[in-house]
């Protein structure tokens, strides 16, 4: 019967620990990692912040920001860029890897980057011809999805 209490109590142990984890919460831009500061005030200078949100859970913390004009960044912990979605406009031409432009501009010339996504494995490229573009860690492309 102790042993049944034990576990018990251990789980329930674990579930308030995960559940109290996984805070987010509102903060300032200068609040943001300096990295991501200069993003946005590099890319995205004169558009004013609707919010900005850290994401913590046990393991990692990352950054969520809105914009005025309705562009969705998303960086990292130590504040690297991991997506930019400009619902309403297009992606900085800075911002998307030079590979990644060329191929844009042979095969879907005209095409706007509304979203661009990256982790340690792959980019991933949403056009305005709704068609979304993988690339591997070297910038080749592996699929392509309508």
């Amino acid at each position: 019967m102790k042993k049944i209490l034990l576990f018990l109590v251990a789980i329930f142990s674990v579930g308030v620990f995960v559940a109290s984890a996984d805070n987010d919460k509102l903060i300032d831009k200068s609040q943001l990692p300096e990295q991501a500061q200069q993003f946005i005030n590099s890319h995205f200078a004169g558009v004013k912040l609707t919010y900005a949100k850290e994401e913590c859970s046990i393991f990692f913390s990352s950054y969520e920001v809105k914009l005025a004009d309705g562009t969705k960044l998303e960086f990292s912990g130590k504040g690297e860029w991991e997506e930019v979605d400009c619902r309403f406009g297009e992606v900085p031409a800075a911002i998307i890897p030079q590979a990644i432009k060329e191929y844009i501009d042979k095969n879907f010339a005209g095409e706007k980057v509304l979203m661009i996504e990256r982790d340690r494995n792959d980019y991933e490229v949403k056009l305005s011809n709704r068609l979304e573009l993988k690339f591997d860690k070297d910038l080749k492309i592996y699929d392509i999805d309508d």
